[in-house]
């Protein structure tokens, strides 16, 4: 059971981590002349350098040679890998095409869609107000579809590929730093031959480059690594339920800056879908805070966290 100081560290690694994904947006608009592959190839090669120094620092190289020997495992990885460059890749896409409100969406139907998933494939029972949350969920979604005749394709997107993501790893034996190293080094090598074989741009050449926009192209690395780091340390302190309320800090940030300062427009047809989620966010949250405290009075320990 974690101390009070343990509980106290984990809520500011929670909120670390989740104000540092709310606040990434700002650093890839500093990279918005610069087309999303690039982008995404800079972060998955600086990554892999980043996470290769972590790893070496916390020792953690016996439990990725426990991976390698695991063909199984490995080719498990590339699936997970390719969902994640996916979802790596489109959210620099959106946060640059001023879809950053699709993006906040996204992340926001994410908690709701993980409940799903967790019914239809890991046989967990969706409690009565977890159901009428995500029924309100879809409502939203589907009032978009048949009122204004849009889907909203990037928001899904994400939500799709990145709670996908988290079933798979959820169900694979292999923790969070070296699964995401394996991920990294296993899109590395298409990272290298997008570099190699791209037309050459203003910034692809790093020799060229001035010492201002290669610190912010190899940026890319930490700016992904971190908030994770910060988020299995909060996992590590905290129950997950206690987790999930820090969620939202990140879709909500990313809300604030595409209305008040990129200047996105809040349309009637958004105005609806997130009306939906919000209420369903609201319902599912003071459904979870009940649970949990059910669990304190009857003394039942808190589900597992995610991988």
């Amino acid at each position: 059971m974690p101390t009070n100081h343990e509980q106290r560290k984990g809520v500011i690694l929670a909120c670390m981590a989740f104000f540092m994904w709310g606040l990434a947006p700002i650093y890839f608009k500093l990279l918005q002349h610069i087309s999303a592959f690039e982008i995404l190839m800079h972060r998955v090669v600086w990554s892999v350098l980043f996470i290769v120094v972590i790893v070496s620092v916390m020792q953690q190289w016996h439990k990725i040679q426990a991976v390698i020997r695991k063909p199984k495992l490995l080719l498990m990885l590339a699936l997970t890998a390719a969902l994640l460059g996916f979802n790596w890749g489109l959210f620099i896409w959106a946060v640059n095409n001023d879809h950053m409100l699709d993006a906040s969406l996204g992340y926001y139907i994410n908690p709701l869609l993980n409940v799903l998933l967790g019914m239809l494939f890991l046989d967990e029972k969706l409690r009565k107000w977890q159901g009428v949350a995500v029924a309100l969920a879809l409502s939203g979604v589907a009032i978009q579809l048949i009122s204004f005749g849009s889907f909203p394709v990037v928001a899904s997107s994400l939500a799709g590929s990145f709670a996908i993501y988290g079933l798979l790893r959820k169900k694979l034996p292999i923790e969070s730093l070296p699964g995401l190293l394996l991920e990294a080094v296993i899109l590395l090598p298409v990272a290298l031959i997008y570099w190699w074989l791209m037309a050459p741009t203003a910034s692809s050449n790093l020799i060229l480059n001035d010492w201002h926009m290669n610190a912010l192209l190899i940026s890319a690395g930490v700016v992904t690594t971190l908030p994770l780091l910060c988020f299995t340390g909060a996992a590590k302190r905290l129950q997950y339920t206690t987790l999930g309320f820090f969620q939202y800090i990140g879709p909500s940030l990313m809300f604030i800056l595409a209305v008040m300062f990129y200047g996105e427009v809040f349309s009637n047809e958004r105005v609806v879908t997130f009306a939906c989620i919000w209420s369903a966010l609201a319902i599912f949250s003071w459904d979870s805070y009940r649970q949990s405290q059910k669990r304190k009075r009857e003394n039942i320990p808190a589900p597992t966290k995610p991988i």
